[in-house]
């Protein structure tokens, strides 16, 4: 029997069927049944009835961060732009710019220590994407990058609004506004929906499924998986985790397009990259574009040479595996990255550069193996795992129940060709080219209706990034 609670993890779920077919419509008919001037005001009551459908205790903690935030914010732009700013002013400005940054960053430490040594319930939903976005906007308000003066509502919808809060993306307060900006057409709207059907049929017919293939080497037991098969589901899990969270990020910024907002990209082809480099270039990119702006370039960024660049490239990559989990995989993950970013920009990136198809095969290889050490929290399973990747190394024999690659690549195959065929920028370009046509709106209406069949027949998976 489906509990109360289930059903609310059920309904902020955005491929679950209460989501779908119940709370979203009934949002989007009131949305568009107010006059435009209310709007904001019905997207952040709805922001707040999403949240507490998932974590209603948590909501306060939501409420008062934003009333805090916005107070601080309001302090911080005053005498912006004025011909005389005295230094006290400017130094007041600073103190408060500082104060909301070690509250900001103080909650979300702590919340995470607590959901990663206590209780992983004590983690708030999205604590991480709305902790950021506070901070986005202190910096930037602070910097006189935020060209309009905020009102309470404009800036209480950029924190909490319902299909970011969850896992981002991460949007900027002027790429969110105060409504002025909106384009209500049904050809933009057109477009949104696309987004949400394409996003939705690549987290259930794609990454749940290929879920089920990383949970059966879970179950079968590390030790006892040939070496073929640790390459498959090494190749499964990266596309698994893919398309849960390109396929979250469409959907996300799909409803957003359809609430009359501008489409937020939030991952590029990353797989046809040519570097790793470029890979987190067009991975996670509102991630990595905070990183940039809030951490790497205030540090000195690429400016610096030699070995205080290495540390600037250190730090945001030691934060960047922190902020994914404490536990010391996450750390290893963070740390690998940060090596074999560095020694691209320090040893053989140009090199790289120069040699097309391997330095497609360099990340096509590499990026595999860095997301096993993201998947697998126990060291010493992980390294059972590495053993079979490398036998040569591990002294695993490659024979171990050497037949069950055969059984595996039938199952799987075919969804593993479609992922892959769905990593090549060519597939997109066409849909793009091609994305009014009618034969193309019936596929995505076939896509819509097979993701619904299996959304009604699941117990519905939550997205990875799901409590983050």
């Amino acid at each position: 029997m489906q509990t109360v609670k289930d059903r609310a993890d059920f309904m902020v779920n955005f491929s679950g069927m209460e989501f779908v077919f119940r709370f979203f419509p009934v949002f989007l008919l009131v949305y568009y049944a107010v006059p435009r001037r209310y709007r904001e005001f019905v997207f952040l009551a709805g922001s707040y009835v999403f949240y507490a459908a998932g974590e209603l205790v948590f909501l306060p903690l939501l409420a008062g961060l934003t009333v805090l935030n916005y107070l601080v914010g309001k302090k911080v732009k005053e005498h912006e732009g004025s011909y005389i700013v005295y230094r006290w002013q400017k130094a007041k400005r600073r103190r408060l710019l500082v104060l909301s940054l070690v509250l900001d960053v103080g909650v979300l430490v702590l919340f995470k220590a607590l959901g990663t040594f206590v209780d992983n319930s004590l983690l708030p939903l999205g604590i991480s994407f709305y902790i950021f976005k506070m901070i986005s906007y202190q910096v930037d308000l602070y910097k006189g990058e935020i060209w309009e003066q905020t009102g309470f509502v404009s800036a209480a919808l950029y924190f909490s609004m319902f299909p970011q809060v969850v896992s981002g993306p991460i949007m900027r307060y002027n790429d969110a506004g105060d409504g002025s900006r909106r384009e209500y057409s049904l050809e933009h709207f057109e477009d949104g929906l696309k987004y949400f059907v394409i996003g939705l049929g690549m987290k259930v017919l794609l990454a749940d499924r290929l879920g089920i293939l990383w949970n059966d080497l879970q179950m079968i037991g590390f030790q006892s998986i040939s070496t073929p098969l640790a390459w498959l589901g090494a190749a499964g899990y990266s596309l698994q985790l893919y398309f849960d969270f390109w396929g979250y990020s469409l959907m996300a910024s799909g409803i957003l397009v359809m609430l009359g907002y501008e489409f937020i990209e939030n991952f590029h082809h990353p797989y046809a990259s040519g570097s790793i480099s470029e890979f987190y270039r067009r991975w996670h990119m509102t991630l990595g574009s905070f990183f940039r702006d809030y951490v790497y370039i205030p540090m000195g960024g690429s400016r610096c040479r030699g070995s205080r660049q290495i540390l600037n490239l250190a730090v945001v990559w030691l934060l960047t595996g922190i902020w994914h989990g404490n536990g010391l995989n996450f750390i290893l993950w963070g740390a690998v990255l940060g090596i074999l970013i560095i020694l691209e920009k320090m040893c053989y990136g140009r090199l790289l550069a120069r040699l097309p198809v391997i330095r497609n095969l360099y990340v096509l290889v590499l990026i595999p193996l860095t997301w096993v050490i993201f998947a697998i929290t126990d060291l010493g399973k992980l390294g059972i795992y590495f053993g079979r990747l490398f036998p040569f190394i591990g002294g695993a024999g490659i024979a171990v129940n050497s037949q069950d690659i055969v059984r595996y690549s039938q199952n799987y195959g075919g969804l593993l060709l479609a992922g892959a065929l769905l990593c090549v920028p060519a597939v997109f370009r066409f849909y793009d080219r091609h994305k009014k046509n009618p034969v193309i709106i019936l596929l995505l209406a076939v896509i819509f209706w097979y993701s619904v069949y299996f959304m009604a027949s699941s117990a519905g998976n939550p997205f990875m990034y799901f409590k983050f």
